[in-house]
């Protein structure tokens, strides 16, 4: 977990990153079905998918689950468990994280907003496994090398 606001930016950072290109290949190769040129879309779409990305995570998501978290679940549950913490702050952010990014794609991409429902249901499916399994993992890794250089 981030314990200074350095921390946390550059693990908003690599999170959002990586969270952001497992999503832009999964949605293209879903709108697309890989017909297209995929790494010219990537090339396209990343860095305004990821300003965004940035933006809802660091101004909306990311305050709200922590508030959700550390004032609601955890003195009412007394967890003390740090994996428990982080899963369910994942979990949360990737809730959270879908629900504003399946927004943004929708209008992005210029459907009409009844796609939503099924653009979120599918981002989830992906989002979820792809968090928990790859880039959480990879994200915590990265943040643990960070915080043992600083304290070294």
């Amino acid at each position: 977990m981030p314990q200074n606001k350095k921390e946390k930016i550059i693990f908003t950072i690599i999170m959002a990153s990586l969270m952001v290109l497992g999503m832009t290949i999964y949605n293209l190769l879903l709108t697309d079905g890989g017909n297209g040129n995929i790494f010219h879309e990537i090339v396209i779409g990343y860095p305004m998918g990821l300003l965004v990305a940035l933006l809802f995570d660091l101004l909306l998501v990311g305050p709200v689950v922590e508030t959700v978290v550390f004032k609601l679940i955890i003195p009412r549950y007394k967890i003390e468990k740090v994996i428990i913490i982080g899963i369910v702050m994942s979990l949360l952010m990737v809730v959270g994280m879908v629900s504003c990014m399946s927004v943004f794609g929708v209008i992005v991409n210029g459907y009409n907003i009844s796609h939503y429902p099924v653009t979120w249901l599918f981002n989830l499916i992906m989002a979820v496994p792809l968090q928990i399994i790859i880039v959480g993992p990879i994200a915590r890794t990265a943040l643990s090398y960070l915080q043992q250089g600083e304290s070294a």
